[in-house]
């Protein structure tokens, strides 16, 4: 290390030790903003004015006026591992919060006990004796630089920042299953849609060969209408592939053996029904409630302190010492002793690895800084793009409900004029191809339609707050932790009540754990 580098240390660290004076390195931290999306409201905000308070915004699926698909999301919020997982990482986290904690008060470094026999015979004469031996090392590093404190404003931030992601993977699980559920229901309203159309065009294949048979048609009218029915069968083993696929991925969210659902035989075909019922927020607030954004802040956080940490490592590290011995001879003979004082070390000639490790730390933040503000503009596009998508699905259904009561009764009407032999059968399979078409579309639009709605409430973060109620592991793994006693704290009292952006919370509302208060500044 350069001398001009060195000495402005020594005498800093000097001076500093001298006073007993205390300080915490590195950045205090404060939550970042994001301007672009301040004051922003969706494009399709006249959603949200019309919308009607949720009843439970929490539980939002509810609005779907659906039993099953509430009985499944329950479920898959219980069974799914990755909820398990998520569960188990907050635990984990609260263990890692633990460490980072002790570390302020004295550690015990070592402690040895002996006992050594000892004997010899000499010219006959035998003499053996034993000694007794026992030492313990105590060691207290004194925090004048706030290494400590920031290694917990870091451990707590990660804390926080796995509930956010708990959150995070609820909000995605319930996602999933809607979704699923929807593509089932949707999948089996298009299967009977295609067996009624194909009964419709097998009964017209019957009667063009009828009428050919008895001389009144050519046989182009049989082939064509052979060839329609046979088309519309065709649609039906494709659709029931990907009706089985379906069940079988929502059969592994729920943690069974694929399958269908025996909950779902039953009204079959048949769509939720809901409307849009929203907390009355615009959206840009409505993203803070997002477990996503959550995270990536308090990983954000927890980088920061990770700054202070490196860089205390430039400095003395000032350790209070003692040792504890007493030994003992079988003749009776003991002997104890003690010590105690300071010891200092420090990395004086670290060569610039010791500054350009804060270099990097502070290019990681500035990294997460960056990853902060893609989440919040990826989270403000989903919520405009499910908002848009919702509104011009419900436009949609609007004008196919009108085009397929229009096909119905086009081919009514081409059904008849063929009996009476006032048009052609062309005109007829026109109809039919017409009105299955229709019928599919409007099936698709409504299932899209509900999707849509389904991806606005994902997209604006509902969904995690029941989670809060339920026990982080299932009965099984908590039976198994309490087996150590420490883990019955943690089970017992998980922290969910700092860090987390309530409906009318500020943007920048600074952390309320007991351990960060004093910490970030204003």
């Amino acid at each position: 290390m350069a001398i001009d580098h060195f000495v402005p240390r020594l005498v800093l660290g000097g001076v500093c030790a001298l006073l007993s004076g205390c300080t915490v390195l590195g950045p205090d931290y404060l939550r970042p903003d994001v301007p672009e999306v301040q004051s922003w409201q969706s494009a399709s905000s006249r959603l949200f004015s019309g919308a009607t308070a949720a009843s439970d915004y929490h539980q939002w699926w509810s609005q779907l006026n659906d039993p099953v698909l509430s009985s499944l999301i329950d479920e898959a919020l219980q069974k799914n591992p990755d909820v398990r997982i998520a569960g188990l990482r907050i635990l984990e986290a609260q263990a890692q919060l633990g460490i980072a904690e002790s570390l302020k008060n004295p550690q015990l470094t070592q402690a040895t006990a002996q006992w050594l026999g000892a004997g010899q015979t000499q010219s006959g004469n035998s003499t053996s004796g034993s000694s007794y031996g026992a030492a313990f090392n105590l060691g207290w590093e004194m925090d004048f630089w706030g290494k400590f404190q920031r290694s917990i404003e870091s451990a707590d931030a990660n804390y926080f920042a796995t509930i956010a992601q708990y959150d995070d993977v609820q909000v995605l699980m319930i996602a999933q299953v809607a979704q699923l559920y929807v593509s089932i229901r949707t999948l089996e309203a298009r299967l009977q849609i295609a067996h009624e159309n194909a009964q419709i065009q097998k009964r017209s294949l019957e009667i063009t060969q009828h009428q050919f048979h008895s001389g009144n048609t050519a046989e182009l009218d049989v082939q064509q209408a052979k060839t329609q029915y046979l088309s519309t069968l065709s649609t039906i083993p494709q659709l029931e592939t990907n009706l089985r696929q379906s069940q079988n991925a929502l059969s592994t969210l729920l943690a069974r053996a694929p399958g269908a659902l025996p909950e779902m035989a039953s009204n079959t075909g048949v769509l939720p029904q809901g409307k849009l019922a929203l907390v009355a927020e615009m959206p840009a607030d409505l993203l803070r409630r997002r477990p996503d954004v959550r995270t990536a802040e308090r990983q954000l956080a927890a980088q920061s302190g990770l700054i202070g940490i490196t860089e205390s490592d430039l400095y003395p590290s000032i350790t209070l010492a003692g040792t504890l011995g007493i030994s003992a001879t079988g003749s009776g003979h003991s002997i104890f002793s003690w010590g105690a004082g300071p010891s200092i070390s420090w990395n004086i000639l670290d060569s610039g690895r010791l500054t350009n490790q804060i270099l990097v730390e502070d290019a990681r933040f500035e990294q997460l800084h960056e990853r902060y503000r893609e989440t919040v503009f990826k989270a403000a596009r989903e919520v405009d793009d499910a908002a848009i998508a919702y509104a011009n699905s419900a436009t949609e259904i609007t004008l196919l409900t009108q085009t397929g009561e229009a096909a119905s009764r086009s081919l009514e009407i081409a059904n008849t004029q063929y009996r009476e032999g006032m048009a052609d059968f062309q005109r007829v399979l026109d109809s039919q191809r017409a009105l299955f078409s229709q019928q599919e579309r409007l099936v698709n639009s409504r299932g899209a339609h509900i999707g849509n709605l389904i991806t606005l409430y994902k997209a604006l973060g509902g969904g995690w707050e029941p989670g809060r109620q339920r026990p982080l592991v299932t009965p099984a793994v908590d039976q198994k932790l309490r087996t150590r006693d420490e883990w019955v704290p943690y089970l017992d009292n998980p922290r969910f009540d700092a860090n987390q952006p309530q409906a009318g919370s500020q943007p920048n509302a600074q952390p309320t754990s007991t351990i960060q208060k004093g910490i970030v500044n204003d």
